[in-house]
């Protein structure tokens, strides 16, 4: 798998605007916030499940009610379209989510 080019990987976060693209454009980041642990780590439970099913894991991390994600696709050296399809799956379980 390749990595976006500037104007596919533009285009398409024109539909993510929640995440922020890292200096360099190799990965994209949000950071989500819950009412308490419980809720936070319920959240990562449920996208666990949808990363394994699509076989593309984020990098993240959970303090008590913050969940710090960061995706890129590492065999492909950058963002690919794997990414951004996990990152709206993210923003749509989140728009379902207590916050």
């Amino acid at each position: 798998m390749k990595p976006l080019d500037e104007a596919a990987l533009a285009d398409g976060l024109k539909a993510l605007p929640l995440w922020t693209l890292e200096p360099g454009g190799k990965a994209i980041r949000r950071t989500l916030t819950f009412p308490d642990f419980a809720a936070a780590f319920g959240f990562m439970s449920r996208i666990a499940l949808v990363a394994e099913k699509a076989d593309h894991h984020p990098e993240w991390s959970n303090v008590w009610n913050r969940v710090d994600i960061r995706l890129t696709t590492h065999e492909a050296g950058g963002l690919t379209p794997r990414d951004l399809a996990l990152a709206a799956a993210i923003d749509a379980a989140a728009a379902g989510a207590p916050q």
